[in-house]
């Protein structure tokens, strides 16, 4: 669009960068009825007039513009916070168990179950157990648990991120639990979580720094969490690691090993895959991997002083 040319009506000009008509537009795109695939090539045509306008916008408006259309994709097991790392708290407890685990989680949404986590009935939020705090609230008829419960939604690991964001939208809970086709948890997604898809990752005061997943050894080797993405393990050792069948079914470097090895593997024992590629677990447990030591050829050598452990947590 030339720049003294005058956009459509009701139509902002791209050049009134990030402040102004991007982050408008970008709402709108959102708002009304649409169809998907509307919202879509009305995403697409954004797209194409930065291209003809390079100046108009930077580096991080054109990758919110692009993380749009990415996360048009992506379903709700692609980023949720597996039922590992869940943090939650049982229906029994008292007011101030609920507290201390807001507390010591820095957290500001809980599920709620009753025995396990495959019985989540509710969710509490943190501004709701202030309110009761800051009203007086004092004995425990005032203080419990049940008062201050909110409904959480249940949704199914294929649903689509954009689905689960209307619908948190439309229904005003921002909490979900994914759930198998048995009933069983798998994981947990906030609308924090969805929103960062688009924006990035979303920080407060409160958010510990995250470890990292990766890092790089002087000598080559790679030590690795197991909650590292197959998909960045791959761009990085510029390496497919999976077949075709596997794709779909396996999403982290865990998730890789359990399927090279057919079951758990212990810490100390050494995995090869079909590349050459040398996997010595560090740290882990009966149930899970947590620390992988990465050689790309060649025998596995003395492990490195272990990381020390931290769970990802959600946005909540």
């Amino acid at each position: 669009m030339n720049r003294e040319e005058k956009p459509p009506a009701g139509q902002a000009p791209v050049s009134q960068g990030m402040e102004g008509g991007f982050l408008n537009r970008l709402k709108n795109l959102f708002s009304g009825h649409r169809g998907d695939n509307s919202l879509k090539e009305s995403l697409e045509e954004v797209i194409d007039e930065l291209e003809d306008d390079d100046s108009s916008l930077g580096e991080e408006e054109r990758a919110i513009i692009k993380n749009t259309l990415t996360f048009r994709n992506k379903r709700v097991d692609d980023i949720m916070v597996p039922r590992t790392d869940i943090i939650a708290v049982e229906a029994s407890s008292t007011f101030q168990e609920v507290m201390d685990v807001f507390v010591a989680g820095t957290t500001s949404r809980l599920p709620v179950y009753r025995a396990t986590l495959d019985e989540v009935i509710a969710m509490v939020h943190i501004k709701d157990a202030f309110r009761v705090i800051v009203s007086g609230g004092s004995d425990d008829r005032e203080r419990n648990l049940r008062s201050i419960q909110r409904p959480i939604l249940f949704v199914p690991p294929s649903m689509k991120l954009f689905d689960l964001l209307t619908k948190m939208q439309s229904t005003h809970i921002h909490m979900a639990l994914v759930v198998d086709e048995y009933g069983g948890t798998d994981g947990l997604l906030t609308i924090e979580d969805l929103v960062e898809q688009i924006v990035g990752d979303i920080e407060d005061e409160h958010d510990e720094a995250e470890e990292e997943l990766l890092r790089e050894l002087p000598g080559g080797d790679l030590v690795a969490d197991a909650r590292l993405a197959i998909e960045d393990l791959e761009n990085l050792l510029g390496l497919d690691l999976l077949t075709d069948d596997e794709d779909d079914d396996v999403d982290t470097l865990g998730g890789l090993l359990f399927t090279i090895a057919g079951y758990i593997p212990e810490v100390g024992e050494m995995i090869e895959d079909k590349n050459g590629v040398q996997y010595k677990i560090v740290d882990g447990d009966a149930r899970r991997i947590k620390t992988v030591l990465i050689r790309r050829g060649g025998k596995v050598g003395k492990s490195p002083e272990q990381p020390s452990g931290q769970r990802a947590k959600s946005k909540i």
